[in-house]
């Protein structure tokens, strides 16, 4: 039995062969090939082990993206907050 420390030199090096849009597409591939039944057990495993890295390396990337927006999110807030909104006199206007 293997223990669950040799994921993470797998993650890595999902990370370094795939961008989210061809592990999401491999993902796919494998979901097909393991529905078809034809995948016998030992190719199931390595299957399963695959989709699994490839499927925790999406997730990690949509975390990222996600993070990122709300990075600008936030930017674009403080912005708006520094930037006056429109030409004021330094005085309020009575009529």
């Amino acid at each position: 039995m293997t223990s669950g420390d040799d994921t993470r030199p797998a993650a890595d090096q999902i990370a370094g062969e795939h961008t989210y849009e061809s592990a999401s597409a491999r993902v796919e591939e494998i979901i097909r090939r393991l529905d078809g039944g034809g995948a016998g057990l030992r190719e199931t495993l390595e299957l399963v082990k695959e989709g699994r890295g490839l499927i925790e390396f999406c997730a990690r990337e949509l975390e990222a993206v996600s993070n990122g927006l709300e990075e600008l999110r936030l930017e674009e807030l403080v912005e708006r907050l520094e930037v006056p909104s429109g030409p004021r006199s330094s005085g309020p206007q009575r009529s």
